[in-house]
C-alpha cells in the first residue's frame, strides 16, 4: 500500500509544482521533489516503491502535459489507478515503517490508523487538486476535440473553465463545445475531496443529494443549450471527476480494510 501512496503523492505533487509560472522554478522543483519522495521512502523502510513511484511520475509528467493535449488521452490515468489497486492488494499496512515507527501513533475510533494508510489518504488528496484536473482536461479534449490552452497560461489557471478548465472564453472555441461553466480549478478538486470523503463515511444519501445539487445549479447555464453538448461537455466532465473520487476512495477503504502486519 505504501508504493500506491507515494505514488499519488508523486504524481500530485509533480502537477502542483509544473504550475509554477517560472521555467526555472518548475525544473528545481521537480528535482527537489524527486529527491524528497526518495528520502521519505528510505526513512519509511520503503526505497524501492519510492524509487519506482518517481520514475513512474517522471513517465506521467512526460504523457500528461499540462498545457497542451495529452496524445495519450486518459489511458496514463487508467494506469496509474492499475497500478496502485496492485499496489494495495500485493502490499497491505506494513508493521514497520522505518525511523517513525517507534513515534507514530494516530489513534482513531476505528483504532490506530497505520503510516502506509496516511500516506495513501494524503496521495489521493494532493491528486485530487491539479492531477486529476488534467485527467479531465484530457478527457474533454478527447471527447470535443478542443484546441490546446497555451501551456504559460494553463500552468498559471488563466482563463480556466468548466471542471477541468478546459479553454477560457478568449480561446477560439465554437459556443457548442465550450460551455461557460467556471470555476473548475477550485470546484473540481473541492467536489472530488466531498465525493471521497462522503464515500468513505458511508453518507451515500448525502453524496447522492451532492451531486444532483450540481446538476440542478447547472442547469439554467445547461439548458440554454440548443444541440446538447453543454450538456454532454457537463457529463463527460462530472461523470470522470467522480470516477476519480470514488476510486481513490474504493482504494482507501481497501487499503484500511487490509489487515495489518504487527
Amino acid at each position: 500500500m505504501i508504493f500506491a501512496g507515494l505514488l499519488l503523492l508523486a504524481i500530485g505533487a509533480a502537477d502542483l509544482t509544473r504550475r509554477a509560472p517560472v521555467p526555472l522554478a518548475r525544473r528545481v522543483g521537480l528535482a527537489a521533489l524527486a529527491v524528497a519522495i526518495l528520502v521519505l521512502g528510505a526513512l519509511t523502510n520503503a526505497p524501492l516503491p519510492a524509487l519506482v513511484a518517481v520514475a513512474l511520475a517522471a513517465e506521467w509528467v512526460w504523457l500528461m502535459p499540462a498545457g497542451r493535449a495529452a496524445k495519450a488521452g486518459v489511458w496514463p490515468a487508467i494506469a496509474v489507478l492499475a497500478a496502485c489497486a496492485i499496489g494495495v492488494a500485493s502490499i497491505p499496512p506494513r508493521a514497520d515503517p522505518g525511523v517513525i515507527r517507534d513515534v507514530w501513533l494516530l489513534p482513531s475510533p476505528a483504532g490506530e490508523v497505520s503510516f502506509d494508510l496516511v500516506v495513501l489518504v494524503a496521495g489521493a488528496l494532493v491528486f485530487f487538486a491539479e492531477s486529476a484536473n488534467i485527467v479531465v482536461r484530457a478527457a474533454l479534449r478527447g471527447e470535443f476535440a478542443l484546441p490546446p490552452v497555451p501551456s504559460a497560461r494553463a500552468e498559471r489557471g488563466v482563463g480556466v473553465t468548466a471542471d477541468a478548465g478546459a479553454a477560457s472564453a478568449a480561446d477560439p472555441v465554437p459556443l457548442t463545445a465550450q460551455p461557460s461553466l467556471k470555476g473548475g480549478r477550485l470546484i473540481g478538486p473541492l467536489e472530488r475531496v466531498i465525493v471521497f470523503s462522503l464515500t468513505l463515511a458511508g453518507a451515500y444519501t448525502l453524496l447522492a443529494a451532492v451531486l444532483a445539487a450540481k446538476g440542478i445549479v447547472r442547469f439554467p447555464e445547461i439548458s440554454r443549450d440548443d444541440n446538447g453538448d453543454r450538456a454532454e461537455y457537463f457529463l463527460v466532465g462530472s461523470l470522470v471527476s467522480w470516477a476519480l473520487a470514488l476510486a481513490l476512495a474504493v482504494l482507501v477503504w481497501w487499503g484500511g480494510a487490509s489487515p495489518h502486519l504487527g
